[in-house]
């Protein structure tokens, strides 16, 4: 008897919504994204390292440097598509820190500038 009542309450909200709506995805805590979504957000991740490896070469290369390598890492980690922009993501990050290494033993000091 419930289970016939479970069944036509789903039945009745899903003629609720309407032949033209689009199904909405469920966010309640806790449960796991869809692939889908995972891809996209493996993406982003992927384009961000790029972005922030490129940027952390001219400023902040110890922040942006590691914070690079991290979010690449993770986007590898989650199978993106961007798989070149997250090996660049990389390898930029990974750069920001040698950059930061030859000028901290070359000045003496964390900061640095473009002049001679």
């Amino acid at each position: 008897m419930t289970l016939t009542t479970a069944l036509a309450r789903r039945t009745r909200t899903r003629n609720d919504a309407g032949a033209g709506a689009a199904p909405q995805a469920d966010r309640t805590p806790g449960v796991r994204a869809t692939s889908r979504e995972t891809s996209r957000e493996a993406d982003g991740l992927a384009v961000a390292s790029f972005v922030l490896g490129l940027l952390g070469l001219l400023v902040m290369n110890i922040l942006l440097g590691p914070v690079a390598i991290v979010m690449a890492v993770i986007a590898l980690a989650r199978s993106t598509a961007r798989r070149g922009r997250a090996l660049l993501g990389l390898g930029l990050g990974i750069a920001d820190l040698v950059v930061l290494a030859v000028l901290v033993t070359e000045n003496g000091t964390v900061s640095w500038n473009f002049g001679g």
